[in-house]
């Protein structure tokens, strides 16, 4: 049996329809949209609306963590666009469009859960028969059962699919046993969650970690950290691997047995 997993993908359609080459199924561990690209500052539904030089500038905002300045001069830009309601309109169009293009590539059969940047209310206009949306929730495959849990915890970044720390234990202990769990964030390790180009730590789940040594599935796969200072670590009998940044390197991780 081989698995191909991505996270990440922002956009890459491309590269994800060839994702499930040669596997007998696609795990997809979320961040479909595409809103800001960090090294291309002219990608992304952000660009696209304000430009690239706004774009480059939120960037700076962020990466300093001048949140507060970044959520001013966004508020500022959407303003310009009319009113919150046609601002709104605009991004879920934006959304939309990528959602078509992105659901249009997955193979069949893939199963996905959301990242933080997604948008789960627009998900079931966008499957398609073959894929299944998993969160909090468990599948058989080839013989090993994985669990799923979508999102992000809530940060001052503020993005879409952000939930509170207990509903997202709630979603981990609903897993139950499972040989391979497979989430959007890591478990709470530094050397998981640190990202050492935007050089701060990104928020990993102690629910999860309490899992990992509780449960000691196999595997715990995950993505959301872009450039990670370790990619794989043993946590107890469990290998955690941060499966990549797909937007970046179009490659999937294989998981065979």
């Amino acid at each position: 049996m081989r698995v191909h997993v991505v996270s990440d993908v922002h956009g890459n359609a491309e590269g994800l329809a060839r994702a499930g080459e040669g596997a007998d199924a696609l795990i997809c561990l979320g961040d479909l949209v595409l809103f800001l690209d960090y090294a291309d500052h002219s990608r992304g539904i952000f660009p696209d609306l304000f430009g690239a030089d706004h774009a480059r500038r939120y960037v700076e905002l962020r990466t300093a963590r001048r949140f507060d300045e970044a959520r001013e001069l966004a508020r500022r830009l959407w303003s310009s666009t009319g009113t919150p309601a046609e601002a709104t309109e605009a991004v879920e169009a934006a959304v939309r469009r990528q959602y078509t293009e992105l659901f249009a590539a997955l193979p069949a059969p893939t199963y996905a859960t959301y990242g933080n940047v997604d948008v789960p209310h627009l998900w079931p206009e966008y499957v398609r028969p073959g894929t299944t949306v998993l969160d909090g929730e468990r599948v058989e495959i080839g013989g090993r059962v994985f669990g799923f849990v979508g999102g992000g915890l809530r940060t001052p970044m503020r993005t879409p699919y952000e939930i509170s720390d207990e509903e997202f234990a709630a979603k981990v202990e609903a897993l139950g046993e499972v040989d391979v769990v497979c989430s959007h964030i890591p478990p709470d390790v530094a050397e998981l969650t640190y990202d050492t180009v935007a050089r701060r730590f990104e928020r990993g789940s102690r629910a999860l970690l309490a899992a990992i040594h509780r449960v000691r599935p196999r595997y715990a796969l995950f993505g959301h950290v872009h450039q990670p200072l370790v990619r794989r670590m043993r946590v107890g009998a469990t290998e955690c691997v941060n499966v990549g940044h797909f937007a970046a390197t179009g490659r999937p991780w294989a998981l065979e047995w």
